[in-house]
């Protein structure tokens, strides 16, 4: 079997410190993957706290790596599970974008965002409180959406995707050291989520395009797109916490297919430090994914791989199924646990 053009997923996760690192390795890959793999490694070697990075090619879906699917701090990457189930329940029919919310006293978080500051009682449609969610990452405009659709409602519809370590245990609460626990997810988690939509299969293709749209409108671009060349689109969402930093995303680089891409990273000596790490992770990727187009017309992993190394494991596709959660009533938002 020959795989397609832009066959290519590396996903490496580092604990730092540790005794050592847990390298992916590419002694069964060559051409560019080798490479990708090898510098990669090399670079992680570097990582400051602990990190967690998932690139994934949508084409193909193929996606692999190192303890991907450890659970880590999410911050407001967890906003991007909170629109999935909003755009669910508007299919639904259970309200629509020009469905208006009243602002309560309990909704108001001020870590993020100026609609803190807001009178109670005033009145935002659904659409204008997603983009004040996704795109200035606004945590009351986050509260009220979660009070809607219902907090048990979010996570279930995750665990519907096949999301092992994603989970919205509270409203968004900035002040204090829960927020750390609260709010969880993984690199694989984010990247498959990122890569059903970027297929227009999450929910369904409107919504994926409506929810693409909003992410392209992120106002905070100094991680992930920052080291992309000019015009380089990407649609991602940011979160960060005073130890943690995370950026995930779709990049629509110069070949014929976006990819996923998913770098969390928390115990930061310095926010600086994670900035500096998911910049250069974001530079290797995309030069990375430009060079694979004609290696992949010629690769044929029956014969230009290892069999039964962690290599081939590594590189082969999964076929994860991504069918719309059927519509089911909503649940009021519960205490957390």
């Amino acid at each position: 079997m020959r795989v397609p053009r832009r066959l290519v997923a590396a996903v490496v996760l580092i604990a730092v410190p540790l005794a050592g690192v847990l390298p992916a390795g590419a002694n069964g890959l060559g051409g560019p993957l080798a490479d990708f793999q090898a510098e990669l490694t090399a670079y992680s070697l570097r990582a400051p706290g602990h990190v967690g990075i998932a690139i994934q090619d949508v084409a193909t879906g193929a996606t692999s790596g190192i303890n991907t699917g450890a659970e880590m701090p999410a911050a407001s990457t967890i906003k991007i599970p909170v629109m999935v189930e909003v755009f669910r329940q508007l299919v639904a029919g259970k309200f629509d974008l020009n469905t208006k919310l009243r602002l309560r006293r309990g909704d108001k978080d001020w870590g993020s965002g100026d609609l803190s500051g807001a009178r109670v009682g005033s009145s935002y449609t659904v659409s204008r409180l997603l983009s004040l969610m996704i795109d200035v990452s606004d945590n009351t405009a986050t509260n009220m959406l979660i009070r809607r659709v219902g907090r048990q409602r979010i996570n279930a519809t995750m665990a519907d995707y096949g999301l092992t370590h994603t989970r919205l245990r509270d409203f968004i609460r900035s002040e204090g050291p829960g927020i750390r626990w609260a709010l969880r997810s993984s690199p694989a988690d984010m990247a498959h989520l990122l890569g059903v939509m970027a297929k227009e299969q999450l929910v369904d293709e409107w919504s994926s395009r409506e929810m693409i749209a909003i992410l392209r409108g992120q106002h905070h671009n100094g991680l992930l797109p920052e080291p992309l060349p000019p015009g380089t689109q990407i649609a991602h969402k940011t979160g960060t916490l005073h130890d943690t930093l995370n950026d995930v995303g779709i990049v629509y680089g110069a070949g014929e297919d976006p990819y996923v891409i998913a770098v969390m990273t928390t115990d930061l000596p310095t926010l600086e430090s994670g900035r500096r790490f998911i910049r250069g992770v974001s530079k290797m990727a995309y030069a990375a994914l430009g060079k694979l187009g004609a290696w992949h017309d010629d690769f044929n992993p029956a014969t230009d791989w290892t069999r039964g190394t962690p290599e081939q494991q590594m590189w082969t596709p999964q076929n994860v199924p991504a069918a719309a959660p059927a519509a089911e009533p909503s649940a009021a938002p519960s205490p957390a646990p």
